[in-house]
């Protein structure tokens, strides 16, 4: 029987947060000591899912009609964003490797992702078996293949006890997450290394959350084990009461990778202009201006955003304004177009970093205005936009996962419900999910293959991208633009305020999806050629 359940995975497991970090010079660089008090919780940027079923059979595209969505398998995708035809000259992101950083990591994930490579009939990787711990990888000699690394031990599978639980460290909503990551972005690379790479923070994050995400992707920088680092994690930029200071130290890792040539890609965020601070731990408090989300703010850091995805979700090919959602039928997608901006992604102005130089020269019909009132910066400052590009993030239009997760229906802290939050247990199965980390590793995916065909590695790509985007001939090839939708959101204590009046969407850039999102067999040719001797 098909089950549906929807819910705010962000919600539950962490509160809706924002942060950000620079390339400009920053407006404040006192050092700082981080401690638990300084730095706010990562949570995982995985927003809206819907059970489908347990059947090893991934479900028909009538199955996820039925409950008011359109599910995307890899060859659909392929088509939507024009992949398909590097895949068919051969690149496939071979000899490339992309880490996807996460916490916990998942105890079923190399078995799960041998179920979703055979139900797509996708290339498998060397570490589809064996124990979902480093003891489970393969020799460093075979390609393709799957990594788990632990570069400061994990563990244990079974959460925490729920006395004093926040939800924070609820391992299944962090297991769909790594799912997520992992499978989508084999599927985009499909002859890529894969690298999870996986943090042990649990009950007690603040100074751990962070710190150790950075050190185990310093780690990975540093040993030249990946080209290309996903993140879908993030907190409210409100939520480092230091500010900048708080920074610092964190964001040597992004230096390192830019020095490195690795590219490093985050989520924009999944509660539009609306996010958290870190207190009260479990009630927080809202940050009352519009604000966005640290690293994904970062000017190193390239920013995913996220659109509602109305191709046909069997062919991946032309505008279907038939099938749910709503969002993509005439009503409110009246002008047809493809990619509606998301209502919920993540994106707005940083109150820590000013307009980065790449962002100088914009697309016309671009909507930047640099801050928002309510911000805490000067009136009028020029700071950086956020997100950079952009991707599919709507579960309404989302891709399919498969996770098989034991859940731990006793303790309060583990465990999907369908529906939630009181009834049984449903991880085991077929998943449509959203959110901006949907997009993250599927970006990476990109990026491997521009790295293979290139024969080098693109590393930092935020100069590059503004600069086709700022040829107007180019940048109609290059990108899928849009102008539709809005991420202003209403605060949750009454309903009655917004978090500022940001965002709308609009041609060229805009504070919700970027520049908008990749005709990849146009796109990657230009941007190899646009990092060249950088």
């Amino acid at each position: 029987m098909l089950q549906s359940v929807v819910r705010s995975a962000v919600r539950k497991i962490a509160p809706l947060a924002m942060a950000a970090t620079a390339l400009a010079t920053p407006l404040a660089s006192s050092p700082t000591v981080n401690t638990a008090a300084t730095l706010p919780i990562p949570h995982p940027l995985i927003s809206d899912w819907a059970y489908l079923g347990a059947d090893g059979t991934p479900p028909s595209q009538a199955a996820c009609n039925s409950v008011g969505r359109r599910c995307f398998n890899p060859s659909a995708m392929a088509n939507s964003y024009n992949y398909a035809v590097l895949h068919a000259l051969g690149h496939q992101g071979q000899g490339k490797t992309i880490a996807v950083v996460d916490s916990f990591g998942s105890s079923t994930i190399r078995q799960d992702l041998a179920v979703f490579n055979t139900a797509f009939d996708l290339p498998h990787l060397c570490g589809e078996t064996g124990a979902n711990d480093p003891s489970g990888n393969c020799p460093p000699s075979v390609h393709p293949r799957f990594d788990i690394i632990q570069v400061q031990g994990g563990p244990a599978p079974v959460p925490p006890p729920p006395n004093n639980g926040t939800g924070l460290e609820a391992h299944n909503l962090w297991d769909l997450e790594v799912s997520l990551d992992v499978e989508w972005a084999h599927a985009t690379a499909p002859l890529a290394n894969i690298m999870l790479v996986t943090s042990p923070t649990a009950e007690t994050l603040g100074v751990q959350g962070f710190q150790q995400f950075l050190n185990a992707e310093q780690y990975i920088i540093d040993h030249h084990m990946a080209d290309v680092i996903s993140q879908s994690f993030a907190s409210g930029e409100g939520a480092f009461h230091n500010g900048l200071a708080s920074l610092k130290q964190l964001r040597k890792t992004y230096e390192s990778a830019r020095a490195n040539h690795v590219t490093i890609l985050s989520s924009s965020g999944d509660g539009g202009s609306l996010n958290s601070m870190k207190e009260p731990v479990k009630n927080p408090a809202p940050i009352p201006y519009a604000s966005v989300e640290w690293p994904a703010s970062d000017p190193l850091v390239t920013a995913v955003g996220g659109t509602y995805l109305c191709t046909n979700a069997v062919t991946g090919l032309g505008v279907d304004q038939v099938s749910p959602p709503v969002r993509c039928r005439p009503g409110l997608n009246p002008t047809g177009e493809r990619e509606p901006a998301w209502v919920v992604a993540g994106g707005g102005y940083s109150i820590n970093f000013p307009k980065p130089a790449f962002q100088n020269t914009l697309p016309p019909g671009s909507s930047y205005v640099g801050s928002v009132p309510g911000m805490p910066v000067p009136a009028g400052a020029q700071m950086r936009g956020v997100p950079d590009i952009a991707y599919q993030a709507s579960a309404t239009t989302g891709v399919l996962v498969y996770m098989t997760e034991p859940n731990y229906p006793s303790q309060s802290t583990g465990g999907l419900m369908c529906p939630p939050p009181t009834g049984p247990p449903c991880s085991a199965g077929w998943w449509v999910v959203g959110g901006t980390s949907a997009g993250a590793p599927q970006w990476a995916g990109l990026i491997a293959i521009a790295d293979e065909m290139a024969g080098r590695d693109l590393g930092y790509l935020n100069p590059a991208l503004y600069t086709l985007a700022a040829n107007p001939a180019i940048y109609a090839a290059d990108f899928y633009d849009d102008n539709t939708n809005s991420n202003a959101q209403s605060l949750p204590n009454n309903g009655s305020g917004t978090s500022g009046n940001c965002c709308p969407s609009s041609r060229g850039w805009d504070a919700v999806t970027g520049l908008g999102s990749p005709n990849a067999a146009k796109l990657l040719p230009d941007l190899i050629e646009a990092t060249a001797g950088s």
